[in-house]
């Protein structure tokens, strides 16, 4: 036990003196000339791949050379515009869009659901709400409150309204709104309403403000382009008016289907400056994206509820109105770059690095496939304890398919 334990001490002993003294040694490439056409046609294709990925990708498409800001700062006004008939009503902004004037979020009542002359009372509950219909007072928890329901539960069962069945009593708003609503017929003219948003960005790195609206002499030649003109791609990329139309549609999204059931639409705005030309020509590209889940049919869609107040024959009455509509979300994103030597610097050392991989893949494919009789091996891998006494033969050696007439160590190996 003492002796294999003695070994043990020694060997590992050795093997930190070794790897201590290993520790020091120096190591440096040694230079082979390897005359093989398969393997030089994989070295250079190699080569090429690296050196195209970097001056393509990293520098021209990347712009690796440039110093670059993410995180802009940004402001965002929106306002609706238009007007339309509705019935024998006028609707103006007031009347359809929430708010009239907002910031990054904005949106319009494209259809309503009205129930009028609500007042607080009692009355039935809605027949498919949990644990609401019953035969006899007992079924009826006095005080219960359903949070899928309407109200404060009486204790009281009621025929539901000029229904034969009954339900229990609840004190609410009544009439409930499943009951006395009024569907009112889609808004078909707001696909004709523009909302404008004016977007300016600031990037401090590099002390560059610019804004989405057309450059103009003087304010009168501005407001008067923008009082006529409606964004377009290809024929107005610089006018901030979008018609709620030409939103859906770039959305891919049904105007008519929209009016049903309402949505929200997600208009991107991004800004891509090359700072390294003039600031003139940093201008925005805009794209529409539907951003609410439409497989969920439950809850798809976009609507919410307000209420007007009055008092009618002294006591205090409200209209309930629900309002289905499109939600338009401004979302910005910003990217600036600008030349800088010290990006430049390290994209090009990196690239030099890379291109060293080549020499890697290749020795290994050479020691592994090729170098059967480890032929190679032996002339690229030399240990040298101390200099020799005789002159050493160069250590730059042709090696060719057939034989080397400068080594007898490569005749007869196949390549």
């Amino acid at each position: 036990m003492s002796e294999a334990f003695h070994n043990f001490v020694m060997g590992l002993r050795d093997f930190i003196k070794e790897y201590f003294l290993g520790f020091w040694d120096y190591e440096t490439p040694k230079v082979m000339v390897v005359k093989n056409r398969t393997l030089g046609v994989i070295y250079r294709a190699v080569q090429f791949l690296v050196i195209t990925y970097f001056i393509w990708y990293v520098f021209i498409s990347q712009k690796a050379y440039q110093e670059s800001e993410t995180r802009p700062e940004s402001s965002v006004y929106t306002l609706m515009k238009g007007t339309a008939v509705h019935g024998d009503d006028i609707l103006d902004t007031v009347e359809y869009a929430r708010p009239s004037e907002g910031g990054d979020v904005i949106s319009t009542i494209l259809r309503r659901e009205v129930t009028y002359d609500q007042r607080q009372g009692t009355c039935a509950e809605y027949f498919n709400v949990a644990n609401a219909n019953c035969t006899t007072d007992s079924d009826c928890v006095q005080g219960e409150v359903d949070f899928d329901g309407h109200g404060r539960r009486t204790g009281r069962c009621v025929q539901y309204y000029n229904h034969t069945f009954k339900t229990c009593e609840i004190q609410s708003w009544c009439p409930i709104e499943e009951y006395a609503v009024v569907r009112e017929p889609a808004l078909v003219e707001a696909v004709n309403f523009t909302v404008f948003i004016r977007n300016s960005i600031h990037f401090p790195k590099f002390k560059v403000l610019r804004g989405n609206i057309k450059d103009a002499s003087t304010k009168r030649d501005i407001q008067k382009y923008l009082s006529k003109c409606h964004y377009h791609e290809e024929k107005e990329p610089y006018c901030p008016n979008f018609r709620l139309g030409y939103i859906a549609e770039k959305a891919r999204e049904n105007f008519s289907e929209l009016c049903r059931t309402g949505g929200v639409i997600g208009i991107f705005i991004n800004w891509k400056c090359n700072l390294d030309i003039d600031a003139s020509h940093c201008k925005p590209t805009y794209s529409f994206r539907r951003l609410d889940l439409r497989k969920d049919q439950a809850n798809s869609g976009y609507y919410y509820r307000f209420a007007k107040y009055y008092r009618k024959g002294g006591v205090e009455s409200r209209t309930l109105i629900k309002a289905y509509g499109i939600r338009l979300d401004v979302i910005v994103h910003g990217h600036a770059g600008k030349f800088s030597p010290i990006p430049t610097i390290i994209s090009t050392v990196t690239a030099m690095t890379s291109v060293g991989i080549c020499t890697i893949i290749c020795d290994w494919i050479m020691l592994t496939f090729i170098d059967k009789n480890e032929v190679y091996s032996e002339r690229k891998f030399d240990e040298i304890i101390k200099e020799p006494a005789v002159p050493m033969p160069t250590e730059l050696s042709y090696i060719n398919r057939y034989g080397s007439d400068h080594s007898d160590l490569s005749e007869g190996v196949p390549l």
